[in-house]
């Protein structure tokens, strides 16, 4: 059996779009696939119990009869380390539940894909860092990592020589257009030079990368003021603290944004609608604005959402919103199966199965069906 340890040099880099297509792209080959997140990390309330979204969603995808304290044996929650910095976390025993747990979900199994949480250092505090568990689960290491300068490169070489003779390899995601020849021209040769294998570059996609309108509003749930469309794509927020002509100029540098302000500042508000760039406005507190700043939005094709909670929870949970991206869903996996498949050394992360249907029977396969 082969055991793949799915990791990042940073956080919100593809884990679980990547490590979920890496399974798929192995069950189309004729594996039988195993999935597990030692630690969860992307937490959120359900039934009285805090469970990460990402084994959830491998569950359904993976059609996987397994428990959810198996697939993620760590709820490595706030809490959680909080206890632990206070000794209240044994080391051994989590690891000793970390192993037991993967050798249930690893039975009968031909590759195993573990996600790491977080990034490459989280779990430091319980010694569970991805290397750690790569060394416990006897895995190879994936290393995704983001690329928009060469001064990244000195990141993913400290994160290479943590992993150490565990790494697999590096797959590069999201990478801009702009980007991508530098990298391969220059970047790639180094890192191959130095002993650490390129298996992809991925090229970056704007539904992977952001969210839609619609879906903010949704996941905010906020109430939309007018009836422009909700189909543009947001990126990053700006917040709303600043006034007139220095407003204007900021807000005309940025693209695929949402400002975010009270909405009790009609000034702003006007100020950003003139902004290609702002691809919505978001006001906060309850406020609702002058008839005439809707009215000028709904002209402007701005969608204008209004959530009740203040200006800064507001921004924490857009931000979160965004980070998460849409890889928490079945046909965000599949767009993330296809990149892999055009633009990543399949074969070489995940086997060929050992005589099962090659990459391209699979393709026909699917075609077919």
């Amino acid at each position: 059996m082969k055991t793949i340890l799915v990791t990042a040099t940073e956080e919100s880099t593809g884990k679980t779009a990547v490590a979920l297509a890496l399974a798929k792209l192995a069950a189309e080959r004729g594996l039988s696939v195993g999935y597990m997140k030692p630690k969860g990390t992307r937490l959120q309330s359900n039934v009285g119990k805090t469970l990460d979204e990402d084994p959830m969603l491998a569950r359904e995808l993976l059609d996987l009869d397994a428990e959810m304290h198996d697939l993620e044996p760590v709820v490595y929650s706030p809490t959680f380390v909080e206890q632990a910095i206070r000794g209240r976390e044994d080391p051994d025993e989590l690891r000793e539940q970390v192993r037991e747990s993967f050798d249930e979900l690893a039975a009968d199994k031909d590759l195993m894909v573990v996600e790491g949480g977080g990034k490459l250092t989280t779990g430091g505090i319980v010694g569970l860092t991805d290397p750690d568990v790569a060394d416990l689960l006897d895995a190879e290491v994936l290393l995704l990592s983001k690329y928009a300068q060469a001064g990244d490169v000195d990141d993913l070489l400290a994160a290479a020589d943590d992993v150490g003779d565990r790494l697999l390899g590096v797959l590069f995601n999201a990478v801009q257009e702009g980007n991508f020849d530098g990298l391969e021209t220059e970047v790639v040769p180094f890192l191959e030079g130095r002993g650490v294998p390129v298996l992809g570059v991925v090229p970056r996609e704007q539904e992977l990368a952001g969210v839609t309108v619609a879906d903010l509003a949704e996941e905010l749930s906020a109430e939309q003021l007018n009836s422009a469309p909700g189909d543009a794509f947001v990126e990053r927020f700006l917040v709303g603290a600043m006034s007139g002509d220095s407003a204007l100029r900021h807000l005309r540098r940025t693209k695929d944004a949402a400002l975010i302000t009270g909405g009790d500042r009609p000034d702003l508000q006007r100020v950003a609608l003139e902004a290609p760039g702002v691809k919505c406005l978001i006001l906060t507190g309850g406020f609702r604005p002058p008839g005439a700043v809707v009215g000028k939005a709904e002209e402007k094709g701005v969608p204008v959402l209004l959530v009740q909670s203040d200006t800064l929870t507001t921004i924490e949970r857009a931000e979160d919103i965004v980070r998460s991206g849409r890889t928490r869903d079945a046909e965000t996996v599949d767009r993330m199966r296809d990149l892999l498949h055009d633009h990543a050394d399949v074969e070489a992360i995940v086997g060929d199965g050992g005589g099962a249907s090659t990459g391209e029977d699979a393709e026909s396969e699917r075609s077919e069906e």
